[in-house]
């Protein structure tokens, strides 16, 4: 009987043109892998290597059917669950559980093709068989013969493969039980068990037995249901009810009164009273669907229509009934109804369409540079109409957008002509169908397309070159400055983002946001470098991006963090031996000092701070030569440990330290510098001499500090206009004593080996006439500076010199001025102030001998 119902039910089946068959197991979590369309097609042999970025794929997605809810494809061609699959739920059972969806294949924004692929999910094992209870009771009768049978309900697997739902029963083994289990198949495939007599039972022997009978399954790994079975000796119920007829086959009109009863079953027990009462109720492999559309007379066997099919729906439903008696055990049999459901209207055709890059159901978006011919969205018409009335044929009247037939009520949207936002923003295209009816069945319907602004426009900075200054030693996330560029575009193609471009040469000491802010991630050294070139780069955040590159310059202004340091003398303290004879220069060595600073805070000056009792010793405090600061006298020689120091001129002053441990020794011929013990030989005469020579001396210095006092007042009403402060300069005597100015220009020679002395000529000679006393001559000594004549421009080394902002006017007025003091031979030595310019000094020799200040000035 089975053979006849597998041939209708292959007749009511359809086919597909199907591209790829996958397989999924059921109940497998959502987002589960299931193939690999790319590979699967191979849609890439029969393209370029260089094409192949260019496909993507996507699902189409049908509002009329729930399938494509299942399934997901990513645009490489992946194909993904959505949702936990249960085959029991989405498929009937004896049939293969599969579902159909279609993928649009594009090369770019051209659409290339539509893929039909076949979904099949594979039940597994997942239920167990289950009986409806978990114990029955039945009665045999004490005068029943061997072979007589009862009939028990049978178990159910809910599972829809055969082989997963495919029950074997069996009894468990009990010698001591005249009982035996049969089982054999009804039409619905179910099993129809028993229990049987293996010999005749003796109610006073025993009158109750409890069996127990094992259903498996034969799904991988096997799962199994128990019913315990309570036998008592007694009469029982012992016939089923039967059919008229197994298959019941029924055709219907889709809209088919719900009144009358479209079909009436009927089965018959032969059992009496109520073992013989039948009723009806669908089988558990009825579908949830068929149970929608139909309902079934429990009493009568009558079978109506519960609601009517939509054209859209499935011709041919099956229903599997079952009529069972309400004897204990109730007893039942299974019939087949198929009914075929006849579509005699004729309806409209049903318009789906799939934009590329929807909006909403009836809206799209496509940019301004879409190339012509390109894919702009997949049409699929629906009309379920027998005969003509489901021949459709649609088209589409636009000067922009072209409708062209893929298949059998399959179309596809391109452009036909380019479109300008800048001309016109947006088209409305009307698509209409008709079927071949009598009378014929038209559907219009109106969508709307946006044309999209496209990234045209490349960011720009707004300055050739971003110059900034930043101190060094200073913390990180120090800030630099911003870096600002325009862009045109509108949405993300106007919205810019920073960036700083890998700089080969050394690591940059900077960062930068997105929004183009600049700032420091570590402290920055002057020293090891003082300015930083780099570039940043600014990109829109359009399709496709656009970017460029602007030039940065960061320059590291210096601060005063490095002390000068004496790199000669290097050792401290330096031993040196200096012997003079009257011949001898004044100078007698150069200190020389550096500093890794730049610019004003490594201007260096220098000066004795120690040892210089008799003020016999002067530093250049700008040169830094040592020199005698006065003539040399035998009483001079000796030794002396001068402190010397090196100073910057920035902000806080650093300075350096050494130690000279000078040995003089003076020759014979230097003159003796008596210290007021003489002789009492000398005559009145020679003290006489010295006395007018010294009145003489007084004399002339009082005059040239008068004569001096009038140039600085003229000096000072020519500048009545500023207001300087006293200038505290010594200002130097024109002459000291004649001997001691005959002395100036001796050289100076510098041993350290005493064996070059042969001689040390200490005799003092008897000058009484000739000598000032010792007290005089201190006096005289410090309370004048000391004006001496100097060598040749030729034979002095210029130094540059650079001074601070903390400047006195009265010294930026001396430096700036070619103001010549023609008044006598006055020496400046040490100017203190400097105004913010970068002012390079540097000292000269005039003509007449004396010290001339030549100033240069630049703005750094």
């Amino acid at each position: 009987m089975l053979a006849p119902i597998l041939l209708i039910l292959s007749i009511t089946s359809y086919t597909f043109c199907i591209d790829l068959i996958y397989h999924v197991e059921e109940e497998q979590n959502s987002g589960t892998y299931v193939g690999n369309i790319v590979a699967d097609s191979k849609i890439f042999d029969s393209l370029p290597s260089t094409d192949h970025s260019l496909i993507w794929f996507s699902l189409i997605k049908q509002r009329l059917t729930d399938d494509t809810q299942l399934f997901n494809v990513s645009k490489t061609g992946k194909l993904y669950t959505t949702q936990l699959l249960d085959a029991e739920s989405l498929c009937s059972y004896g049939k293969q559980c599969f579902k159909v969806v279609k993928v649009a294949v594009r090369q770019a924004k051209m659409f290339m093709k539509i893929l039909k692929l076949k979904i099949v999910i594979e039940d597994i094992n997942d239920h167990s068989p289950e009986f409806s209870d978990k114990q029955i009771n039945l009665q045999f009768s004490e005068g029943d013969w061997k072979g007589m049978k009862k009939s028990i309900p049978n178990a159910i697997d809910n599972d829809i493969t055969v082989r997963n739902s495919e029950i074997t029963y069996e009894l468990q083994e009990n010698q001591n039980k005249p009982f035996a289990l049969s089982v054999s198949k009804s039409l619905d495939g179910n099993s129809e068990l028993g229990i049987y007599l293996k010999e005749k039972l003796d109610r006073e022997k025993q009158e109750m037995y409890v069996i127990k009978i094992i259903a498996k399954d034969e799904g991988t790994p096997s799962k199994q249901g128990i019913l315990l079975v309570h036998i008592s000796v007694t009469d029982v119920n012992d016939n089923a009810p039967v059919f008229s007829q197994v298959v019941y086959n029924i055709s219907i009109q889709n809209d088919e009164s719900l009144l009358s009863p479209i079909a009436v079953l009927s089965a018959s027990d032969l059992d009496s009273n109520e073992n013989g009462k039948v009723s009806y109720y669908f089988s558990s492999k009825t579908s949830e669907s068929a149970k929608r559309h139909f309902m079934l007379n429990e009493e009568t066997g009558e079978i109506f229509l519960k609601e009517t099919f939509a054209s859209l729906e499935k011709q041919v439903n099956e229903l599997f009934v079952r009529a069972s008696d309400k004897g204990t055990p109730p007893l039942s049999s299974a019939a087949l109804v198929l009914i075929n459901v006849i579509n005699q209207q004729n309806n409209y055709p049903t318009i789906n369409v799939n934009f590329l890059t929807p909006l909403s159901e009836s809206s799209a978006a496509i940019s301004e540079d879409t190339e012509v011919g390109s894919f702009i969205a997949y049409v699929m018409l629906i009309d379920n109409d027998a005969g003509s009335n489901g021949e459709v044929s649609c088209e589409l009247q636009h000067n922009k957008f072209q409708l062209l037939m893929l298949g059998s009520k399959e179309y596809k949207i391109i452009l036909k002509n380019p479109v300008d936002r800048e001309t016109k923003d947006h088209y409305t295209i009307t698509i209409e169908c008709q079927d071949n009816g009598t009378p014929p069945l038209e559907i219009v319907r109106k969508y709307s397309i946006e044309v999209m602004d496209v990234n045209d426009v490349q960011p720009k900075f707004t300055k050739n070159v971003f110059k900034f200054l930043i101190y060094e030693n200073e913390k990180p996330y120090f800030p630099v400055g911003f870096i600002n560029a325009t862009d045109s575009d509108l949405g993300l193609g106007g919205q810019l983002t920073f960036s700083l471009l890998a700089n080969n040469k050394y690591r940059l000491p900077f960062q930068i946001t997105s929004y183009g802010f600049v700032s420091t991630n570590q402290s920055v050294d002057h020293e090891l470098q003082n300015v930083y070139n780099f570039q940043v780069k600014v990109k829109d955040n359009g399709i496709p991006k656009l970017e460029s590159i602007g030039e940065v310059i960061v320059e590291v202004i210096d601060q005063n963090d490095n002390a000068p340091y004496f790199t000669f003398p290097s050792v401290n303290p330096f031993n040196l031996d200096v012997h003079y004879h009257p011949q001898s220069k004044s100078d007698i060595t150069t200190l020389r000092a550096s500093d890794r600073d730049s610019h004003v805070n490594a201007f260096l000056r220098y000066e004795i701070l120690g040892g210089n009792e008799k003020q016999l010793f002067t530093v250049n405090p700008y040169t830094g030569v040592l020199s005698f600061s006065r003539t040399v006298y035998q009483n001079d020689a000796g030794s002396y440990d001068i402190k010397v120091a090196v100073k910057d001129s920035g902000t806080p002053v650093l300075s350096a330290t050494t130690r000279l441990s000078l040995t003089l020794t003076v020759s014979n011929t230097t003159s003796v510098l008596f210290t007021g013990s003489h002789s009492k030989s000398g005559s009145m005469l020679d003290i006489n001499i010295v006395i007018i020579i010294v009145v003489i001396a007084v004399v002339v210095s009082i005059s040239i500090v008068v004569f001096i006092t009038i140039c600085i007042v003229r000096h000072n009403n020519q500048r009545n206009l500023t207001n300087s402060p006293s200038l505290n300069a010594s200002i130097q005597p024109w002459r000291e004593m004649r001997h001691l100015i005959s002395q100036t220009n001796n050289l100076v020679i510098i041993t350290k080996n005493p064996d070059d002395i042969k001689h040390k000529n200490m005799q003092l000679v008897d000058l009484e006439s000739q000598l000032v006393p010792e007290a005089e001559f201190n006096k005289q000594w410090k309370s004048s500076n000391l004006s001496r004549n100097l060598p040749s421009a030729s034979q002095m080394n210029v130094q540059k010199v650079a001074g601070n902002s903390a400047s006195s006017d009265i010294d930026r007025d001396i430096l700036a001025s070619d103001y010549k003091f023609d008044c006598g031979p006055v020496v400046m030595e040490s100017v203190h102030g400097w105004n913010g310019l970068d002012t390079g000094q540097y000292e000269e020799i005039s003509d007449n001998g004396y010290h001339k200040i030549i100033t240069k000035t630049a703005l750094w």
